[in-house]
């Protein structure tokens, strides 16, 4: 399982052995690390590497450690990603468009593999949250908004990369935490509500039909305009 360690940095070796365990597959999501104890027989190192191996994986979201249950591998990573990306967007000086880039380019391929890939459930449940979207009306600005990030997310989770699928959430995060209020000062003005639900409603229709370039075209024509409405407002 696992093998002694001799050499100096030890908390890093053991980091890498236990990322080569997740490699091949010995361990997976959500799976209880060995104790404390039971890692220190089998490594031959003292509990303190240990220890600090353990604190170095939690802080890069590998494991969480509970309180008086021991260490596991986490089950969901859709969060990990915010902290660092977020630091080097401010540190690098970055503009908030390089992130309207970034998400028009994983969003648009998103929807071109959703056509192909969506399954009939998934398509069932895109339906209703474009129907929950285009009827709206009345609704808070907030509410409606909620609801075009989970119509976002949906189309990025039936895309079947997780990757795209995490990284499009970070970003979105991003968009969030970067340019405030964006989404919702585009949905408050005047008429532009009627063209997102246009909008919405013919990225969903091509992803029905299965039509990988016509879905790509509507969800590039939707983040045009909502990068050229946002423009303004900034």
């Amino acid at each position: 399982m696992f093998s002694p360690i001799k050499n100096t940095k030890v908390y890093e070796q053991v980091i890498e052995q236990i990322r080569d365990m997740i490699d091949k597959g010995t361990l997976t999501k959500g799976d209880k690390l060995p104790s404390e104890r039971n890692l220190v027989q089998q490594l031959q190192v003292s509990r303190a590497s240990i220890r600090e191996a353990l604190r170095a994986l939690e802080v890069i979201g590998l494991i969480e450690c509970r309180q008086g249950e021991g260490s596991y591998i986490k089950a969901s990573f859709q969060d990990n990603l915010f902290e660092p990306l977020s630091i080097m967007f401010m540190l690098e000086g970055s503009n908030p468009e390089a992130i309207w880039e970034l998400r028009k380019i994983l969003e648009v391929e998103a929807s071109g593999l959703a056509a192909k890939r969506i399954t009939s459930g998934q398509l069932n449940e895109l339906c209703e949250i474009t129907e929950r979207f285009m009827n709206s009306e009345g609704e808070e600005e907030a509410i409606t908004a909620e609801i075009d990030k989970e119509f976002h997310y949906k189309i990025a989770e039936c895309s079947g990369n997780i990757l795209i699928f995490n990284i499009l959430r970070t970003v979105s995060i991003l968009v969030d935490h970067f340019i405030v209020d964006a989404r919702k000062l585009i949905i408050i003005h005047e008429g532009n509500k009627e063209i997102l639900y246009s909008q919405h409603n013919d990225i969903y229709l091509a992803i029905e039909k299965h039509n990988s370039a016509d879905a790509r075209q509507a969800m590039r024509e939707h983040l045009d305009f909502a990068n050229k409405y946002k423009s303004q407002i900034k």
